[in-house]
């Protein structure tokens, strides 16, 4: 047993890694503890590793910067990847309104942030490690401890205070957004089932959404022609589906000569449903329905990488098959297909056809999970090369000595950003399946969490005895301030209460806080606005927190 001894008491690689992956487990455990629907989440890694340093536990710090750098590229890379696709469509509409609120909470966090360090005697590592845990961001943190470690000496020393500080802030950045979120309900005298019609009231006129639509044929110019006419003058506006004749449904081929009086079925988005009286007829939404007789409908995951990167024109299932792609779900989002949309390994594509082709549709497409589970390791590596590359060149800005980087944290998720939102670069794809992309963020997030607490917790409860109480109301005053004034502001300017919360939410990048903000109601207006604007706010937190650094060395 003297070995078993021996690995417990004695520094070394082994020793580092077992704590490590004790510090994982028990906080993974402690994240799942609820207490009034409020859970610690995956900080819970970051207590267990305090406490587990706490009480001596022999470590090489050595490895656990490794580690902790590393585990930080894997989360901020997956991150970027999954959010690319939406970056930059999120400023459309009443999305600008909303990231201009959620800039105004970042920006007055950091404002905040720099009051502290100007009116006390505090040193930048620990406002800067305040600022990231009262607005529940590790991203940030991990940047600011980066320029801190860079800048070598006294400096780079003080990079622990950083996960000390933040780990004392971080409680009440979760409980301090519920607490608003309920403060402003209670303040404007919200009423919850008014704040949901209006929402729905909204989306009326303004939703993108896709709809499966009826179109009755009245425009003459189109009697005798062809629906290949049809796709070719509508092909941004409307995907056809089916015909329904003489009481039954046809399949809508190229070929197909349309007569007066047919029904044309399809998908188009709300947006565009004018176009299409304007050119075609008389439109209405319609109900979901089965597709009878002689059709089918099928959804089929593409699976075959010899198709990826194709647009649906190139890869012609119209016309070798007598079946019609209709919708296209790709990362959450239903996209109208046209000649020119491209497939992408792992979407979902919505199929009607005749019965007895749709088989060997699915055939072609793939329509394997177990391919589709392999994973695109090229492109991972890849890209984290070049974030990399890019979060270490210089950056001058006037007034600051020393130059800025992108670092570890910006530099991969910029990259992963960009390479999410192109989707492809030739022949090479940077889709991550929803399975690998989670199991790559929650072991990089784990991974870092838990070398901090571990570097951090030897002097943690000394910390908070000497000074630790105040750092607290610091992390308060950074965490309550913007959120509360951004809700009074966004509800003044007549924005839905449930997507103030979930711009909140989005704005603090805190899930948690999403959580019980979808607890308010069952509708999709939290979760859209914390999707709206959590890609910039990610992006500015962890740019803020380097910059934060480097203006008060």
């Amino acid at each position: 047993m003297d070995f078993l001894q021996n690995l417990f008491t004695t520094q070394s690689i082994g020793s580092t890694v077992l704590f490590l992956c004790m510090a994982g487990f028990l906080g993974i455990f402690i994240g799942k503890l609820e207490i009034k629907k409020i859970k610690l989440g995956v900080a819970g890694v970051l207590f267990s590793g305090i406490l587990i340093a706490h009480f001596g536990a022999p470590i090489d710090e050595h490895v656990l910067h490794f580690v902790r750098d590393f585990g930080l590229i894997l989360f901020v890379y997956s991150i970027g990847v999954d959010m690319g696709p939406r970056f930059f469509s999120s400023f459309k509409k009443d999305g600008m309104a909303l990231n201009f609120l959620a800039m105004g909470i970042v920006l007055g966090g950091f404002g905040i942030a720099f009051l502290i360090y100007f009116l006390t005697d505090l040193s930048p590592a620990v406002v800067v490690g305040i600022l990231c845990g009262a607005v529940t961001n590790t991203p940030s943190l991990g940047a600011a401890q980066q320029v801190l470690t860079e800048q070598g000496g006294e400096v780079a020393a003080m990079a622990s205070q950083t996960g000390m500080s933040y780990a004392v802030a971080y409680p009440f950045g979760i409980l301090g957004i519920i607490i608003t979120m309920m403060l402003i309900r209670l303040f404007f005298k919200i009423n919850i089932e008014k704040e949901e019609k209006d929402y729905h009231d909204a989306l009326g006129g303004h939703e993108t959404k896709l709809q499966s639509v009826e179109i009755t044929v009245t425009n003459p110019n189109l009697f005798g022609k062809n629906i290949a006419f049809i796709k070719e003058i509508e092909d941004k506006e409307l995907a056809v589906s089916r015909i329904f004749r003489d009481n039954e449904y046809i399949l809508a081929t190229d070929d197909e000569i349309i007569r007066q009086g047919d029904v044309i079925y399809g998908v188009s988005a709300q947006n565009l449903i004018k176009n299409l009286e304007l050119k075609i007829g008389k439109v209405e939404i319609s109900e979901k329905k089965e597709v009878s007789g002689q059709l089918g409908m099928l959804n089929v995951l593409v699976t075959n990488r010899r198709l990826t990167g194709k647009t649906i024109e190139q890869i012609g299932i119209y016309r070798r098959y007598p079946a019609n792609i209709t919708r296209i779900y790709r990362d959450g989002i239903a996209i109208l297909p046209t000649m020119k949309t491209t497939i992408e390994l792992g979407d979902t594509v919505k199929i009607v056809g005749k019965k007895d082709a749709l088989k060997e549709v699915k055939k072609e497409l793939g329509n394997s999970v177990k391919e589709l589970a392999k994973p695109n390791v090229t492109s991972v590596f890849l890209g984290i090369f070049a974030g990399i590359i890019v979060g270490s060149i210089p950056i001058f800005i006037p007034g600051i000595p020393a130059p800025a980087k992108l670092g570890l944290a910006g530099g991969p998720l910029l990259i992963a950003i960009l390479l999410g939102y192109k989707g492809r670069i030739g022949k090479l794809s940077f889709y991550m399946t929803p399975g690998a992309n989670h199991f790559m963020r929650e072991f990089g997030i784990v991974l870092f969490l838990s070398c901090v607490g571990l570097l951090s917790g030897g002097q943690f409860v000394e910390t908070i005895l000497n000074g630790g109480l105040q750092w607290m109301l610091y992390g308060i005053a950074i965490t309550f301030i913007p959120i509360m004034l951004a809700g009074i502001i966004g509800r003044l300017l007549k924005i839905n209460y449930l997507k103030i919360c979930g711009c909140i939410a989005g704005s603090m990048t805190d899930p948690p806080a999403l959580e019980f903000a979808n607890s308010i109601s069952p509708e999709q207006a939290q979760s859209t606005a914390y999707a709206t604007v959590y890609p910039l706010t990610m992006f500015l937190r962890v740019f803020l927190a380097q910059i934060f650094v480097l203006i008060t060395l």
